[in-house]
């Protein structure tokens, strides 16, 4: 699977040590920031949507000290949907239920361990909506673009 990886200063560490794990079994495109030098997150969560919108990576994930602001800047596109991620659940759920193609993790709240669990659970887990019995999550995701639409 190609993926967009980025982070701010705050998550240059985690990023440097996820990227090593998951480079043997993808193609990660590191968008950066490169070192742990002060700098602005929204420039490293927009280079990670516009490799997806663009269809040159098919997932993404970002980072920062809480994941908070990158997943506000990747929910600011509307054709794509962030999901800040906590834990376990929290991943699953966010492709189970919400088909999210970014996840937004926190470097100073979870530890590397969990994030790559998460990663993982992110990355192997498929869309529920698809599913006919599932159709309530297909009809939420409608409702979501519906209002991004006419806003």
């Amino acid at each position: 699977m190609k993926l967009a990886l980025g982070a701010d200063h705050a998550g240059f560490r985690l990023k440097e040590h996820l990227k090593k794990c998951l480079e043997p079994a993808h193609h990660v495109f590191d968008v950066g920031t490169h070192s742990e030098k002060s700098c602005d997150y929204p420039i490293f969560a927009h280079k990670v949507c516009q490799l997806i919108l663009s269809g040159q990576a098919h997932k993404g994930i970002l980072i920062c000290g809480t994941g908070i602001g990158m997943s506000i800047v990747g929910n600011r596109y509307s054709k794509l949907r962030t999901a800040l991620c906590h834990n376990e659940f929290t991943a699953e759920r966010a492709r189970l239920h919400n088909d999210a193609q970014i996840i937004a993790l926190g470097a100073e709240i979870i530890d590397p361990v969990m994030a790559l669990k998460m990663i993982e659970i992110f990355l192997n887990t498929k869309f529920d909506g698809e599913d006919k019995v599932n159709q309530r999550h297909l009809k939420r995701l409608q409702l979501i673009n519906s209002v991004t639409e006419n806003s």
